[in-house]
């Protein structure tokens, strides 16, 4: 059924989603990449897509900036249109030294700052965390498509221009980069008992000047694509 968000009817979507969070990047995998591309959703600009890659029916959707928005879309993906499995395609701010720019990076944790979890009731802290079997092949294919990639714990903020203070201390306990939205999708993921995985390319270094491009943003992370699409294309 439709939703005040998105237009698709049940059966629109595949089973598994490659989500981003800027549209563009969205409308750029679905161009480049699949076959037989179709548009299911442009309400809000938020544009989603099904084709198919490698004979593989997969959707391809944005989520917008942020937990409450990607809240949003991955819950109805989830428990409205019959979504099993959600792989975000992002971007994150790296915060270890060992992380470069355009350094590919896998989330198997996520730390976060925000409430996100307080709607679910839970008594103490919650720890989202990546679904083993996606992660698993993430990292597999990317050995076969010969991209190194780092794993670890990403920080998911409700801050964009944080103190410098929250970062070095996450900084200090390993944390590989930042982003805003990993968190939710997991916990979202959990409490719908379905799949997720979030994989960041590096474009920007909060401990270094360099930093990409928004045009090299939105069409210049065709190595993560690819590991998201493969990774997709075997759930």
């Amino acid at each position: 059924m439709a939703t005040p968000h998105n237009s698709a009817n049940v059966g629109d979507i595949a089973e598994t989603v490659v989500m981003c969070g800027d549209p563009l990047r969205v409308k750029y995998i679905a161009e480049n990449y699949l076959e037989k591309a179709e548009m299911f959703n442009e309400v809000r600009g938020m544009y989603g897509f099904t084709g198919y890659y490698k004979g593989k029916r997969l959707s391809v959707m944005g989520h917008g900036m942020g937990m409450p928005s990607i809240g949003i879309y991955a819950h109805e993906l989830y428990n409205f249109f019959g979504v099993k499995s959600i792989i975000r395609a992002g971007s994150a701010g790296g915060l270890c030294d060992d992380v470069k720019l355009r350094d590919i990076v896998i989330a198997q944790g996520t730390c976060t700052d925000s409430n996100f979890a307080w709607q679910y009731g839970i008594t103490g802290s919650f720890a989202p965390i990546a679904d083993f079997g996606l992660l698993r092949a993430a990292v597999e294919n990317a050995e076969k498509l010969g991209l190194c990639v780092k794993v670890g714990n990403l920080y998911s903020t409700d801050v964009f221009y944080s103190p410098k203070n929250a970062n070095d201390s996450m900084r200090d306990m390993g944390v590989l980069a930042v982003e805003m939205e990993a968190a939710a999708l997991y916990m979202i993921a959990a409490k719908a008992h379905a799949k997720a995985l979030c994989v960041c390319t590096v474009s920007d270094h909060l401990y270094s000047p360099e930093k990409l491009t928004v045009e090299e943003r939105q069409t210049g992370f065709d190595n993560m694509i690819r590991l998201c699409l493969e990774t997709a294309a075997g759930c």
